[in-house]
């Protein structure tokens, strides 16, 4: 065989592994073609959700079940350690486990996660980048959401939350209703205005990590969490404030 003939059959082998793969791939990327459009079309399109007869809240829940997140909205600290509890039960019920636990350094994170009527083998509170590898599921809170994409903003300069929310296959988040916005800009601009001093890392979390830059095959959970859980809390802050002020 010549070496215009291996060339030939090599080049061959390629595309036919990169159309194979194509075709494998065909309902994933459906699914992704539906979730990046739907942003757009919230964007364009995107009526008051008062005057639409929605909220918020439901624009956001929407946006992030759109592409592959789950969302819990409830109402107070009770109902913030039912859906906790409901999540982790489930959790510890799969390959997930859920027996190892990392947790942001924001105590009202842990004061909730405390309340939780379920055994665990560990409780790590902003574990180092050198322990968190070992924990199946992260729990923090979020300085804001953005309803139109289904996006967590979480600001690193008002709590230890980077590796607990992107290294283990698991990160279930907790945010206030009222930190949800409509826009980037909005979510930001609010940011800005509760402290003058603008965070050097604000981490973006949009449903699960997920990438097809593996033989062109959609693959979940590569390069962060598997699996994102948002909690809602609905219930009004107290003068005190709330777990999503960080």
């Amino acid at each position: 065989m010549t070496n215009s003939d291996k060339t030939s059959s090599a080049r061959d082998t390629i595309l036919g592994s990169i159309r194979s793969h194509l075709t494998s791939s065909l309902p994933h990327d459906e699914r992704e073609i539906a979730s990046h459009h739907a942003p757009e079309a919230l964007k364009s399109d995107f009526v008051a959700p008062a005057a639409n007869g929605g909220s918020l809240v439901d624009l956001f829940k929407e946006s992030l079940e759109a592409v592959d997140g789950h969302c819990v909205v409830v109402r107070g600290e009770a109902g913030v350690v039912q859906a906790l509890t409901d999540i982790i039960a489930r959790l510890q019920g799969t390959r997930l486990k859920a027996r190892s636990i990392a947790l942001s350094d924001n105590p009202s994170v842990e004061q909730l996660v405390r309340q939780v009527p379920l055994e665990v083998d560990e409780l790590g509170i902003a574990p180092s980048s050198s322990e968190v590898f070992r924990f199946d599921v992260g729990i923090t809170s979020a300085q804001a959401a953005i309803a139109e994409t289904g996006t967590l903003v979480l600001d690193a300069t008002r709590e230890r939350h980077r590796l607990v929310s992107l290294v283990p296959p698991v990160h279930i988040a907790i945010v206030a209703a009222e930190k949800i916005h409509e826009t980037l800009g909005q979510a930001l601009a609010e940011l800005h205005n509760e402290s003058a001093e603008v965070s050097p890392t604000i981490t973006f979390v949009t449903g699960p990590s997920r990438t097809a830059d593996i033989e062109l095959t959609l693959a979940i959970g590569v390069h962060g969490p598997q699996e994102l859980y948002v909690i809602v809390d609905e219930e009004p802050p107290t003068e005190a404030g709330d777990i999503a002020t960080g």
